[in-house]
């Protein structure tokens, strides 16, 4: 049975599902049958970018799978060395051509790379994209506060989405916090902390047993009564499906609280303020 998700309001006026499917790490050649996978499974909202040289991929996975183009929330990504007005224009050409498509959903900014001083440029090209409508909604990824500030100060539009590192072991409060207070949804990627240690850990693998469920459903559950947007990765059939299977039990508040109190701040990723 396919799994209702629940859709988020975006501060842009459009809609996206709080449910997704990621393909970082997927090779192009593998991509399609595991969107094709995922949609079949109930997803509708599928998460690539440029740099992970998978977007053909992705288009044909979406082709392939039946379900109709208007149904699918198809987000993609600008690359750091296409940054500025000019380039990422043509990048963004680039990446709809090779995902066979007239329009994306949500297209973000992969990361600020404050060093090169180009993403307030970048973003006046994403208005433009979202003024003629090719891109419905546009965002950023792993923007710390500061970035966003500096948007808003020279174009007065906020991004309707912020993409960042996101996981119990590194919770980010303060970046979810500012983001909620200008009504940017929290978007997580690496939600299961990589499927490193995150998913031994001994309060989750309770919870776990307390419920009938996997310590990966657990926190994909924390996620989404969080009210973040996630997007697990896998190219496992079985964990694909099992992945989106997390809105038939519900975590009460003591143990949600419990599994915030596993936030070490332990990054797994890039830092946003020194990527070069």
């Amino acid at each position: 049975m396919t799994p209702a998700i629940p859709m988020m309001e975006l501060n842009d006026g459009r809609r996206a599902p709080q449910f997704g499917f990621g393909v970082w790490q997927i090779d192009d050649a593998q991509a399609a049958g595991a969107v094709a996978t995922a949609l079949d499974a109930g997803y509708r909202s599928i998460d690539t970018a440029a740099i992970y040289g998978n977007e053909q991929g992705v288009g044909e996975g979406i082709a392939r799978s039946g379900v109709a183009r208007g149904d699918v929330y198809l987000t993609t990504k600008l690359w750091n060395a296409e940054q500025g007005f000019d380039s990422a224009l043509k990048a963004f050409d680039a990446s709809l051509a090779r995902l066979g498509t007239d329009y994306v959903d949500l297209y973000l900014i992969h990361w600020p790379v404050p060093s090169k001083d180009r993403y307030v440029d970048t973003w006046k090209a994403l208005i433009r994209l979202r003024e003629e409508g090719r891109a419905r909604s546009i965002g950023v990824s792993n923007f710390q506060p500061a970035h966003i500030e500096r948007l808003l100060a020279e174009t007065g539009v906020a991004p309707a989405v912020n993409q960042i590192e996101l996981h119990p072991d590194f919770a980010q409060r303060d970046v979810v916090a500012f983001n909620r207070r200008h009504h940017i949804v929290s978007e997580a990627w690496s939600p299961l902390g990589q499927g490193g240690e995150l998913l031994q850990a001994p309060l989750l693998l309770d919870l776990a047993r307390r419920h009938g469920k996997s310590a990966a459903q657990v926190i994909l559950r924390w996620h989404v009564q969080r009210g973040h947007m996630v997007i697990p990765k896998s190219q496992t059939p079985a964990r694909i499906r099992s992945n989106i299977e997390v809105f038939d039990f519900v975590l009460a508040p003591d143990e949600m609280r419990a599994i915030d109190g596993l936030d070490a701040g332990n990054r797994l990723g890039p830092n946003p303020d020194t990527l070069a």
